[in-house]
């Protein structure tokens, strides 16, 4: 009998679908014979540092639980990049992985070969974003940006000196010479 970690999000206070959220995946969990040893829910944007999902993250590196169970995909990755590094850390801990609404099972030959895939669309996307960071480079340099770190204080290392010699003649005062640094 699997131990069954739930987990449910919404993004936002207003969205009432955690409970439904809860309800079926308590539902499916009780068909497949399994029970529910830990269950979180969180109300945020998957962007943010989603705590509640990092505690399930923990009860599956402590053991406590055999299987992840969530209402979709988007409610779990980030991004594709984020949904695979999650889905491998699981696979490594033995612990499978099922999303109810689009019906991909992990604890079975055919989830873990579309875990494959996944792993396939997330490299193209990290590509992807590589090419345009890339392209992105190139169209600021070709329009005359200034790129890498701003100047610092050993770059204006001659004016200093010029502006510390006349503070010593009491021509400039020692702030006058930290805010030419800047």
């Amino acid at each position: 009998m699997f131990r069954a970690g739930l987990y449910a999000r919404v993004s936002t206070n207003d969205q009432q679908t955690l409970s439904m959220q809860s309800r079926a995946m308590r539902e499916y969990a009780a068909r497949r014979g399994w029970t529910v040893a830990v269950q979180v829910r969180e109300v945020g944007s998957g962007a943010a540092k989603r705590e509640a999902r990092e505690k399930l993250l923990e009860a599956a590196r402590r053991r406590e639980i055999d299987v992840v169970l969530v209402w979709r995909l988007d409610r779990w990755g980030r991004s594709v990049t984020d949904l695979l590094a999650t889905l491998q850390e699981l696979e490594h801990l033995g612990v499978g992985f099922v999303s109810l609404t689009e019906a991909l099972d992990l604890t079975t030959p055919a989830g873990r070969a579309m875990a494959g895939l996944l792993a396939v669309f997330a490299a193209f996307e990290r590509e992807i974003l590589g090419e345009r960071t890339r392209a992105g480079l190139a169209h600021a340099r070709q329009s005359g940006k200034r790129l890498g770190r701003p100047a610092t204080a050993a770059a204006h290392a001659a004016e200093i000196r010029r502006h510390m010699g006349a503070a010593r003649t009491r021509e400039r005062s020692p702030a006058a010479i930290s805010n030419c640094a800047s």
